[in-house]
């Protein structure tokens, strides 16, 4: 089975005491952005949702917040994957990202395995972190550590949220972050994509998109509510997009994992220090 990546080097594998050796620095990054998402997700989402919120409770204005809250998460999204960490690990953050790369063959299997490592330990990280510095305006509701839980629609309409958004974004991934000319855009559509999917997805899954996001918030919360569904569904959809994204028509070369590319930071997917055109 070809995965469209058959003319582009792929990165050297390395076992998992030299994978550590060579890469930690990155996999400390990716357990950084991650964890700084959650601490932003958690300060911003008190802040406007919590009890002591700037904005009226009235149901009409939940919309209204929800947008404040995806243009504040979708920013951090961004920072972060233009960052010199972001640039230098990926910014990948999501282990359903990870996994995709991992099956399109643009991340080695030790890397692949310690970037999600990495990925859940600095969610947690993130979260205990808010949790110590906001204390109960963080940990009870209508926050209560911003746990992933399916709307009133029920858990049907939770998993097709949770997989439509993963293959958008993943799909978003795979078309631009390898296409001359458009790759710098990445981190500023994958922000938009995020303020879309908060605004208008959230009410139906709580917007997940990413295992260690939702394990983040459910193991010191203890809430586990229909969590196979923030398993599952994201890392089906984002499998599902990476497929799609090698077998269409003109395909793209998919040719490092990186979401932004252009920095003068070592790659360890693709070899070089310098990118010199995607």
């Amino acid at each position: 089975m070809t995965t469209g990546t058959e003319d582009v080097p792929k990165p050297r594998p390395l076992g998992p005491a030299a994978a550590f050796r060579a890469h930690w620095p990155e996999y400390l990054m990716e357990a950084a952005a991650l964890g700084l998402f959650m601490v932003s997700a958690g300060v911003f989402t008190t802040w406007i949702d919590g009890v002591h919120s700037f904005l009226p409770a009235a149901h009409g204005w939940a919309g209204v917040r929800r947008a404040v809250i995806g243009v504040a998460m979708g920013g951090t999204a961004t920072g972060l994957i233009y960052s010199p960490w972001g640039r230098r690990s990926g910014a990948q953050m999501n282990p359903a990202i990870t996994l995709a790369f991992l099956r399109l063959g643009r991340i080695p299997p030790w890397d692949a395995a310690y970037y999600v490592l990495f990925q859940f330990l600095g969610g947690l990280a993130g979260v205990g972190l808010t949790a110590w510095a906001l204390g109960a305006p963080f940990t009870q509701p209508p926050v209560h550590f911003v746990v992933t839980v399916p709307g009133p629609a029920g858990t049907g309409a939770a998993f097709a949220g949770e997989f439509i958004i993963g293959a958008v974004m993943m799909g978003m991934i795979a078309a631009v972050s390898n296409r001359v000319g458009w790759a710098r855009y990445t981190g500023l559509l994958a922000g938009g994509l995020i303020f879309l999917f908060v605004t208008f997805e959230s009410p139906y899954s709580g917007f997940g998109m990413n295992p260690a996001r939702t394990v983040a918030s459910a193991w010191p919360s203890g809430t586990w509510t229909a969590g196979w569904i923030y398993f599952i569904a994201p890392t089906a959809g984002m499998l599902l997009a990476a497929e799609a994204a090698v077998r269409l028509p003109r395909r793209t070369p998919i040719r490092c994992c990186k979401l932004h590319h252009r920095s003068d930071r070592p790659c360890i997917f693709c070899g070089q220090r310098v990118s010199r055109g995607f």
